[in-house]
């Protein structure tokens, strides 16, 4: 029998972007194997799909309710041990819930929910069953975070004194300005996708990385939305000034309204010493700045780099590594923690994650409709 952990796929059919990038992710190191799952809501267009990629078709159910009932039936070495949660942010929450409560692992997509409420009573059912949840903030999986996040640990740049995160996109603008698209799509309806749609679903990024990379924690947030039409519930745009914990300032500016922009997300940490500075577009690229010196541009697959970049490289130097690799090396990560073998914390984000990403979009939102004011974010 295979010894790859069995994995199951709720949503991504079709023609989504998300569920080919975590079926090619799944399979880069040899650990996982799909094996069933419900790609769609409709059943034929679930069997036809699981036909097309070429799996059996006999363990692709209709819903979650059925695919747990069915999957609970077969003896523990065969069902299914973690579920892949590929759906709209509203069947989050009560998916992964179930799942939980069911023993399965889960690897969950981003918003982890729709509330931090929500949030918090998974956390909760996740203390209580003891296995392993990921969030999927995918590029935290790239080398060359990874290796700012150990060259920041590592007081390579001093003392953190600004942190600027860029993250625009304008695939909206078109829908934005139609009042029939505007009614009618699932990331500007709160009923589908909470209640934000810029900050909750790229500004969460930003602000996860921020934390990845600095490993400070944002003490408070103050924020200017931009909603473009009066009839419009859901934010396209912001900018977000940020208190850490230890007085560092800092802001992130996101946009989906950004014209022209494809997905141009951008950190930058300056500290006493140097600067990093890393492109989403660019991603091989890790650029060290020092005052006086010249610009340095550090690059995957070398040997100065730290463990944590290197075990997320498969190719050597020269040849480029991009989002299907980081978000390999998330599931990668995953399949450690699930055969309790040893591995490092900044190797997938967690519940917690999901937690802050929660209580960061809320927060978020309320600086705005009060007027732009601090609002505290820890607890």
């Amino acid at each position: 029998m295979s010894s790859k952990i069995r994995l199951g796929i709720l949503g991504g059919g079709g023609d989504s972007l998300i569920g080919i990038l975590h079926r090619v992710a799944s399979s880069m190191f040899d650990q996982f194997q799909l094996v069933g799952g419900a790609f769609n809501p409709d059943l034929k267009e679930s069997l036809a799909f699981a036909e097309k990629i070429g799996i059996p078709t006999d363990r692709i159910y209709k819903d979650i309710d059925s695919l747990i009932s069915e999957e609970l039936k077969l003896p523990e070495g065969e069902r299914m041990q973690v579920i892949s949660v590929l759906t709209p942010n509203f069947l989050h929450f009560p998916m992964a819930k179930k799942l939980i409560e069911n023993g399965f692992h889960v690897i969950c997509e981003k918003p982890m929910t729709t509330s931090y409420e929500e949030a918090k009573i998974l956390e909760a059912t996740l203390q209580k069953a003891n296995t392993v949840f990921a969030v999927t903030y995918t590029y935290t999986g790239y080398p060359m975070v990874r290796q700012m996040r150990e060259m920041i640990a590592n007081n390579v740049i001093g003392k953190v004194q600004k942190i600027d995160i860029q993250y625009y996109q304008g695939w909206i603008n078109p829908v934005i300005h139609d009042p029939q698209l505007r009614a009618n799509t699932w990331r500007l309806d709160p009923e589908k996708g909470g209640i934000s749609c810029c900050i909750g679903d790229i500004g969460t990024h930003a602000f996860d990385m921020l934390e990845y990379v600095t490993q400070l924690k944002v003490g408070k947030v103050l924020s200017d939305l931009n909603y473009v039409y009066e009839d419009n519930k859901m934010d396209v745009d912001g900018t977000v000034l940020l208190h850490c914990t230890n007085g560092v300032k800092g802001l992130i500016r996101a946009s989906q309204i950004a014209t022209g922009e494809e997905n141009n997300f951008t950190v930058k940490i300056y500290g006493e010493k140097a600067g990093l500075k890393w492109e989403q577009e660019n991603p091989n690229y890790l650029y060290l700045l020092q005052d006086g010196e010249p610009l340095r541009v550090l690059k995957p697959g070398h040997p100065y780099n730290s463990a944590l970049s290197l075990d997320g490289t498969k190719l050597p130097p020269g040849h480029p590594e991009g989002i299907f690799d980081s978000m390999g090396n998330i599931y990668k990560g995953v399949a450690k923690a699930i055969k309790k073998e040893p591995y490092d914390h900044g190797e997938f984000p967690t519940m917690v994650d999901g937690v802050r990403g929660m209580k960061f979009i809320e927060c978020a939102v309320e600086s705005h409709l009060k007027g732009n004011i601090w609002i505290h974010i820890n607890e």
